[in-house]
């Protein structure tokens, strides 16, 4: 690409080619003006607009722009040029934000794979269209670059599209090429793009990004977004292979990932090889490695944001965050109660597209507070006037620093026993207080405060037992109920003999609580569990009880019935043994059924590891007292 062809057709169609003053005199009062989105606005081209309006005051009235999203600057929502423009965004910026809230500009609610639709449709009918392009390319094309969106239906719709040539804009492959002789009025004017650039992911942003990576697996294709919790989420995806990309957005996290082939797109059922997005924020380099790079496509955001789309391609997942959740699993993404703060955006369409995806999951990841810490994002209903942007069944996992619950198929107590173990602890009680006022879980549900009942998620581990079989070992959480009433439910009546010394069939909440709620501080509780994909599979269970004097420990293990003699048992006892010594306990004492054998060889590990081992039999009982001092 040149500036040939420019030369060409200033030849040709000199009428495209006039003053500042004379293309901004083509607009009259009650236009609709389309500006171009995020770091694709044509800068220049703007300033110059408010110049002219400023100098010509009365050169027209009552226009109204719109806009996706505002990242330059936009003093069209001064109130000193309310009689001239009212901004009308499709989504809510840092510097329209304030305008919005005080009623000096408008905010239109759409999903934004329908907002194109409102301009062919001409529901808003659109008189003109800032934009800007590359140079052309040889063939009379320029590229909307990095700003494709709703731009292209903006370009296609109106009745004067007024462009900024720079040639700093990318020249991108999809959906941005337009013909030259499209643009009515051209001006000429390079300068550097717009560069959006987050912190730094801070320590919690990296915790949440990392609970994220573990549920994305190898060949998955994600979406993602912008910001410091996004940006940790990709960082924490080096180690993947073969992921792809269908976004909206494209960031400088995602071409990090292509340039180290993390991303190659291979394994993607639609658009296989190629990235997807519709726009692109980032730094120059970024913008860089996207011009004439035919692994990238930027596509009509009515394409990339389509659930029907995004539910084409399987193992799509879906990664987007809150402003506020509530324990029933609806959040709200666009407002703080009353305020409004940003907009829908693609958020619903991702999330739903991805749960109507082939083994597709959706996931909400979020700062578990607010407000350096004094508001909880997680809270018993969203507030009076905030928008539900997702609703109950919109949303498969929740990440926070804290930990990750799964919502997807659960009723609304487990939801909430989920959601309160990974809100901040200062807030859990609270949580389980209003909770239960509102009657969403037992009332009688038991709860330790503070650190002693705060999951100790550095615990968790993976272990291979003698017979090849990888379990992942956790502590037991506070929401694992169901869990543990299932696997009892499973056990035989021997097995549920041996453990519990009680023919009782029956899990009532009030039997099963003491078992999930427990002190981390003093006593342990181990699951034995089994991964596949989003469903974990309890097949056995380890737990220790501190005595009085606080120096040894009660040990009691069960193991499902068709997991027996796999070697899970022993993982167990050397874990929670290993537990018990860093915990600073003597030893353990246990009690065995005499008709137990398996249980009393299994015993026999402590003799082997080198522990004094006391023994006394009364009543069809052996009693058992493990010291860890070495004999």
């Amino acid at each position: 690409m040149n500036n040939i062809r420019i030369e060409e057709l200033k030849k040709t169609c000199p009428e495209k080619f006039v003053s500042e003053d004379k293309i901004f005199g083509h607009i009259h009062r009650g236009d609709r003006i389309f500006i171009g989105t995020a770091c694709g606005e044509p800068q220049y081209l703007v300033s110059s607009f408010i110049d002219y309006v400023q100098s010509h005051p009365k050169a027209f009235s009552d226009a109204e722009l719109f806009q996706v999203w505002v990242l330059g600057v936009a003093p069209y929502t001064n109130e000193k040029l309310k009689y001239n423009f009212r901004h009308n965004s499709f989504f809510i910026g840092d510097n329209t934000r304030d305008a919005i809230n005080k009623g000096l500009a408008d905010y239109t609610p759409i999903f934004l794979s329908q907002a194109p639709d409102l301009f062919y449709r001409r529901q808003i009918p659109i008189d003109v269209a800032m934009i800007q392009t590359s140079l052309p390319d040889n063939n009379n094309h320029v590229s909307l670059g990095i700003s494709v969106d709703i731009t292209k239906a903006a370009v296609e719709n109106a009745s004067l599209v007024i462009g900024q040539i720079n040639s700093n804009m990318p020249y991108v492959h999809g959906d941005s090429l337009v013909p030259l002789d499209n643009l009515d009025l051209i001006l000429l004017h390079d300068e550097p793009l717009l560069e959006y650039e987050t912190p730094g992911p801070d320590e919690i942003s990296q915790r949440i990004g990392k609970h994220v990576a573990s549920v994305i697996q190898d060949g998955d294709t994600i979406q993602v977004g912008y910001g410091s919790i996004p940006n940790a989420i990709l960082a924490n995806l080096s180690g993947k292979k073969h992921l792809g990309v269908h976004t909206e957005l494209l960031t400088d996290g995602v071409i990090d990932l292509m340039r180290k082939g993390v991303i190659d797109n291979t394994k993607k059922s639609t658009d296989c090889g190629k990235t997807i997005a519709s726009f692109c924020m980032g730094k120059k380099k970024t913008y860089d490695y996207i011009h004439e790079n035919s692994n990238i496509e930027l596509r009509t955001i009515s394409y990339t944001n389509s659930p029907l789309v995004i539910a084409q391609h399987d193992n799509m997942v879906a990664v987007n965050s809150a402003l506020e959740l509530d324990l029933t699993g609806q959040a709200s993404a666009e407002s703080i109660g009353k305020l409004f703060y940003s907009g829908i955006g693609g958020q619903a369409d991702f999330m739903r597209g991805a749960i109507l995806s082939r083994n597709g999951r959706s996931i909400l990841a979020m700062k578990s507070t607010a407000g350096n810490g004094k508001v909880s994002r997680i809270v018993p209903f969203l507030k009076e006037g905030a928008g539900v942007t997702l609703n109950r069944g919109d949303i498969h996992y929740v990440t926070t620093e804290h930990g990750i619950a799964y919502l997807h198929g659960k009723n609304i107590r487990e939801r909430a026993m989920e959601l309160i173990s990974i809100a901040d602890p200062k807030f859990r009680s609270w949580l389980m207080e209003e909770a239960k006022a509102l009657n969403l879980i037992y009332k009688d549900q038991a709860f330790i405060p503070g650190k002693r009942g705060e999951y100790p998620e550095n615990l968790e581990t993976y272990r291979t037992t003698n017979t090849g079989l990888e379990i992942f070992l956790r502590p037991v959480k506070i929401s694992d109920e169901t869990l543990l009433k299932e696997f009892v439910h499973a056990l035989s009546d021997k097995s549920i003999y041996r453990r519990f010394f009680s023919q009782r069939t029956d899990m009532p909440h009030e039997f099963l609580q003491r078992f999930v709620v427990i002190d981390y501080t003093e006593d342990m509780a181990i699951l034995a569990v089994l991964r596949h994909g989003k469903k974990e599979e309890l097949v056995g269970v380890g737990r220790y009880f501190l005595d009085k004097g606080g120096r040894n420990a009660e040990l009691a293990f069960v193991v499902r019935d068709d997991y027996q003699n796999k070697g899970i048992a022993g993982e167990l006892m050397r874990y929670l043994t290993y537990l018990g010594k860093k915990q600073g306990l003597l030893g353990f004492t246990a009690e065995v059924l005499v008709e137990n054998k398996e249980m009393l060889h299994l015993f026999k590990m402590f003799e082997k590891m080198g522990f004094r081992v006391e023994k006394r039999i009364e009543q069809g009982t052996v009693y058992l007292n493990i010291a860890f001092e070495k004999e």
